[in-house]
């Protein structure tokens, strides 16, 4: 290569470079004139358009949830009046009132009036420690600790053992309709008894037979629903192996070749049935003839996995679908989420005992509006209270300071005033402790 040629090279090389050196000029220039023109800027874009959505979407959602929340007070509220009223208008038909009508009367309606004015099931709690406030609604999350007068009123039985109108021997599971009238599964008097509220005796609205296996017969019946559908009495009637509805003395089997312990219904019209022999849970749609039901808790032989049960015995459903069971002979409560493969410990799993982590032999379990677990501790003759994320429960009544007020109880519920209602069964009474208000 001659040194003409090789100049030439290095004047093209030179104006290549000068041309590179304009371009990048250019590109500063382009950078200065529009700064917001860079790829992370455009990143920061679409994170800002993401972020404003998901904004508003969680805006959407808490409305929907707070409107909701508002509209199930309204119309709760709205039942319970409709209730009241329907109650006056029979006691202006009967012309059969009193002071204490009266006092009753005045009492409800003050207390819809404060519910429907100040709702304390939901709030709002904002999440401070993120970079941009996550705003979440609570549903019934703060607890509120109901107290309990110590000294419980005998709403039924309480006139020893018996097979007289006033009397029960070893009942089992109740049910409490909006009107305070309890049914009752009488379980050793083979019969399912209704004691209206504030009455001297019941009457038999199923079974009181005999001990049998006819359709008019019962054989320990444990637990007893009302459908709120058609108001029939769907019953667990234990040692005949099947579930049977009554309605207006008419029968029918609604599951057979089932060991039937405990039962409930959810707001849907599904019916659950605790089986204490396959040790599951199972639902059902009631009226419908599919006989096998859907597994719903345990359902995979009997242990103590998280996935199993050992004889369980009384369940709660939640509005949820949420089952809460009481697992007998693990000493526990169980809660299983709709559609889980596997539950989980919402009250103890630390062995039979007595102290405060501790259960033996749970029967009766209920829920309250603010998730909490109330449990009866069978064979420490007392009420325990849990919340769902604490590790020890507390006595609500029964074995304590007071003395032991209960004798192997049995089925829980509650009225629509909280009140708690105990199933004293070898005491062979129903027990209801009012709550402090």
């Amino acid at each position: 290569m001659n040194l003409t040629e090789h100049h030439q090279r290095l004047n093209k090389e030179l104006h290549d470079i000068i041309n590179d050196y304009d371009q990048f000029k250019q590109r500063i220039n382009e950078r200065k004139q529009n700064p917001y023109n860079h790829v992370l800027i455009k990143e920061i874009d679409q994170w800002e358009r993401t972020s404003i959505e998901k904004i508003q979407q969680k805006a959407k959602d808490s409305r929907e949830i707070v409107t909701k929340s508002s509209q199930t007070c309204i119309n709760d509220n709205e039942k319970k009046y409709n209730d009241l009223t329907e109650q006056i208008q029979q006691l202006d038909k009967e012309n059969d009132f009193n002071e204490s009508n009266f006092n009753y009367l005045t009492n409800q309606l003050t207390k819809i009036t404060e519910k429907l004015n100040n709702p304390s099931t939901i709030s709002i709690e904002q999440d401070s420690q993120a970079f941009i406030n996550d705003v979440s609604i609570i549903l019934s999350k703060k607890p509120k600790f109901n107290k309990y007068k110590q000294n419980a009123i005998t709403v039924a039985g309480g006139n020893k053992q018996g097979h007289e109108l006033n009397q029960l021997i070893g009942p089992m599971g109740i049910f409490i309709d909006e009107k305070k009238n309890i049914f009752i599964a009488d379980t050793h008097n083979h019969r399912i008894i209704e004691w209206k509220c504030d009455a001297k005796e019941g009457h038999i609205t199923a079974g009181g037979n005999g001990r049998g296996d006819r359709m008019n017969q019962l054989n320990q019946p444990q637990d007893v629903i009302v459908d709120p559908k058609n108001h029939s009495i769907i019953i667990a009637d234990y040692s005949n192996r099947r579930v049977i509805q009554w309605l207006n003395q008419n029968q029918q089997i609604l599951i057979d070749n089932i060991d039937c312990y405990s039962l409930a219904v959810d707001q849907h019209g599904f019916l659950y049935v605790s089986d204490c022999e396959k040790n599951e849970v199972r639902r059902w749609k009631i009226g419908e003839s599919n006989n096998e039901g859907m597994i719903v808790a345990g359902g995979n032989g009997k242990g103590d996995q998280l996935n199993q049960l050992n004889f369980p015995t009384f369940i709660f459903v939640d509005e949820n679908q949420s089952v809460y069971v009481s697992d007998m002979s693990n000493h526990r409560v169980m809660k299983w989420r709709k559609d889980a493969r596997e539950g989980r410990i919402v009250a103890v799993g630390n062995g039979k005992g007595a102290n405060l982590n501790q259960l033996s032999e749970p029967q009766g379990v209920i829920v309250d509006h603010f998730g909490q677990i109330y449990v009866a501790d069978y064979g420490n003759a007392r009420i325990m209270r849990w919340y769902e994320e604490k590790e020890e429960g507390e006595i609500i009544v029964g074995r304590n300071a007071e003395g032991n007020q209960l004798n192997d109880p049995c089925g829980l519920s509650f009225d629509d005033e909280e009140n708690l209602y105990v199933v004293d069964s070898h005491n062979h009474r129903i027990q209801k402790f009012e709550i402090i208000v």
